[in-house]
């Protein structure tokens, strides 16, 4: 598309907030008029054409008795589009009628079919029509969306009399940048939080050539191609996904039978979404309303390629009932609770309330079609989703899940400054189920900071871009899979650990001549010291044993717990507390017992000390009996493992495979500088003072 027709298209509709909607709305709801408006004109020049025949055609149907006619496809009702308008007026027609401005209007949206009645309700376009009407704004509204003059949003070129040019048409993808900058700009104007942007097409075209460029000579002509976002918003990623698709098919003669699937939580950008879906002939009932997280739109649904940029940095606490239970843990949504391929153990993978972005992914993973080819996914995150969470987390047990099922094939670090509203360091994740043989138990990295374009002008915080040379550059570092200063392959489990616990046996000294506050427990105290002294006593054990052989005391384990806690300290002097007889031990976790670390029970043999317990993050591929032999015992040698409480964790410590020492400036150059500095200024002193006197 021609940039300056989409800049001046862009412009003008901005000009019609200013110019008509000014005093009318506050400047943060101008949204809610523009971007209905700049959608209906779009559906109402692709109806134009059509009109005549469509009130031929209903006039026929009323005729013949047929009430429901809004019911009817579009094929019957001869718009040759998915959707119709069956009332008497364009928006042109409208302007016939001043005086009736209102009632013509309203009409006009009844009119429309069921698909676009459902996007002009999503865009509350009629909680609206009040206020335009008192302001006398509703006319000159239409008449600006409607100056053939001055904006054409029809893909047909306006002309003049002559059958010159007076406009270009707008072409589909044409009409997704102007909405994708429109939403831009409201955004920006509001102000709106880092998560709340839309992908710029430099990074959807990169996404699309990571999905589709390894599996294109594979794919079998005229098969059906099912394509999913399940974030989608106004529907960017779908749509330049069927047309990289459209595109090379030309080129190999292929034809594949693409159909689009997506959800989309927020109303407005569903309802943008689905009018791109009418506009290009797509099935819009693929696209659902309502959150991805708690009402998934296509459950039991299997996709061949998917592509996402979910929210990051988002609260999805109002999810979080529908999906687990907090309090019990309890997983409601089976989506989220997998099974771990290696120790068998049902993972959770519910991340902390404040950011669900990982949960989108894993939505995805659980869409991959069982065929020859599989499925594809590339995924925007944020670095958070590399790192945070502790072992056992959601976050890390999701990481180890993917991980451990070997489907994700590549992260590509994005420079910074390449989103709208966002600054911030973000990744792209690709994964496959069918990876190809050199790929297997691998993972690659690549550094793509550095390969990128400045923008003249940016756009928000929008900086820097991808040209098709950065795109083309990154594809081929992708597609080579070797390693060099920007590329790296790691097997999958250099980024797992363990995280073991490293207990300590609790040592108490006991001092009788404490007392406690229960006057009888005050004169038990009175007769053990009268038996074993005032003097401290390092072996609480062998002093429990005694008391109970020789003075038939038969306390219970509250009664000890609260001798402990009146007459006990910790002192590292005294002998370890024996664990009672018949202690039942934990069994170590299924996954841990192949001779990795000391059996607890023949370690095992003292009360831990919780105050002494201390955790340790051990690489995958270390032996954790060698590790804690060589870095635990010989500090502590009265320390053992605790393997019931081992975790398997997971991280991806991206900036750590690609950090590049830089050495410090000599001594004699930082000196030489300092010294040139001062030569420079010498003299601005004197003169500084010399004109504060005067």
């Amino acid at each position: 598309m021609n940039h300056s027709q989409h800049n001046s298209i862009v412009s003008f509709i901005w000009s019609i907030a200013d110019d008509v909607l000014r005093d009318v709305f506050v400047r943060g709801k101008y949204r809610d008029v523009i971007l209905p408006m700049t959608v209906l004109r779009r559906l109402d020049a692709l109806l134009e054409t059509s009109k005549d025949q469509v009130l031929q055609t209903n006039q026929f149907l009323e005729e013949q008795g047929i009430d429901d006619k809004l019911a009817l496809t579009s094929r019957e009702h001869g718009s040759g589009l998915p959707f119709y308008n069956i009332s008497p007026y364009t928006l042109r027609r409208l302007l016939d009628q001043p005086t009736h401005i209102e009632a013509n209007f309203r009409a006009y949206l009844d009119g429309y079919s069921d698909n676009v009645r459902d996007i002009i309700e999503k865009f509350r376009l009629r909680d609206q029509i009040k206020t335009l009407i008192e302001a006398d704004a509703l006319y000159y509204l239409v008449q600006k969306f409607t100056d053939v003059s001055k904006i054409n949003l029809s893909p047909l070129p306006t002309l003049t009399q002559h059958g010159a040019t007076i406009l270009p048409g707008l072409d589909n993808r044409g009409m997704g940048y102007v909405f994708e900058e429109l939403l831009r700009r409201f955004n920006e104007d509001n102000n709106e939080e880092a998560g709340e942007h839309f992908t710029p097409r430099d990074i959807i075209e990169l996404m699309v050539h990571l999905t589709f460029d390894p599996v294109y000579d594979a794919m079998p002509d005229n098969a059906p191609v099912y394509i999913y976002d399940d974030a989608c918003g106004s529907g960017g990623m779908l749509t330049l996904s069927k047309e990289f698709l459209e595109t090379r098919n030309e080129k190999s003669g292929k034809n594949f039978q693409i159909s689009l699937f997506g959800q989309e939580v927020n109303p407005e950008t569903y309802a943008i979404c689905q009018s791109d879906m009418l506009i290009s002939g797509q099935n819009a009932g693929g696209i659902s309303y309502g959150s991805t997280l708690s009402r998934d739109g296509h459950a039991g649904k299997t996709f061949d390629f998917m592509l996402a940029n979910p929210p990051y940095g988002k609260s999805w606490a109002k999810d979080q009932e529908t999906i687990s239970d907090k309090k019990s843990k309890t997983v409601h949504d089976a989506r989220f609770a997998q099974v771990s391929p290696r120790t068998g153990e049902i993972l959770r993978l519910i991340p902390a309330s404040s950011d669900g972005q990982l949960l989108f992914t894993v939505n995805m993973l659980g869409k991959m079609a069982q065929t020859d080819l599989g499925s594809r996914i590339a995924v925007v995150h944020n670095g958070s989703a590399l790192f945070t969470g502790d072992a056992g987390s959601g976050e890390s047990n999701i990481r180890r899940w993917m991980l451990e099922n070997d489907w994700l094939e590549a992260i590509i670090g994005l420079p910074l400054r390449m989103f709208y509203n966002t600054g911030i360091a973000t990744y792209i994740w690709v994964f496959s189920n069918r990876k190809a043989a050199h790929r297997k138990n691998r993972v690659q990295l690549i550094d793509a900071g550095k390969t990128f374009h400045k923008l003249r002008k940016n756009l928000g915080q929008k900086g820097h871009f991808f040209d098709q040379s950065d795109i083309q550059s990154l594809i081929e570092t992708y597609l080579g899979a070797s390693e060099s200063t920007s590329s790296k392959m790691f097997d999958n489990d250099d980024f797992l650990f363990r995280k073991i616990c490293v207990e300590r046996p609790l040592r108490l000294r006991v001092e009788l001549s404490k007392r406690a506050q229960n006057p009888h427990f005050d004169a038990i105290l009175e007769e053990l010291e009268e038996r074993f002294g005032s003097e401290p006593i390092f072996d609480y054990s062998d002093f429990k044993a005694r008391c109970e052989r020789e003075l038939k005391l038969k306390w219970k384990a509250k009664e000890w717990t609260l001798f402990r806690a009146t007459c006990c300290e910790r002192d590292e002097r005294a002998a370890p507390v024996a664990l009672p007889v018949g202690t039942r031990l934990a069994a170590p976790l299924d996954g841990f017992t192949k001779n990795e670390t000391p059996s607890p029970r023949e370690t095992a043999k003292f009360e831990a000390d919780p105050q002494g317990r201390d955790w340790e993050q051990v690489p995958f591929k270390v032996d954790v009996a060698d590790y804690f032999e060589r870095e635990v015992r010989p500090h502590v040698p009265d320390a053992w493992v605790d393997e019931s409480q081992t975790k398997i964790g997971a991280e991806i410590s991206f900036t750590k495979y690609f950090y590049q020492y830089q050495a410090l400036r000599p001594l004699a150059q930082i000196t030489r500088e300092i010294l040139e500095l001062e030569g420079q200024s010498e003299g601005v002193l004197h003169r500084l003072a010399e004109e504060l006197s005067q």
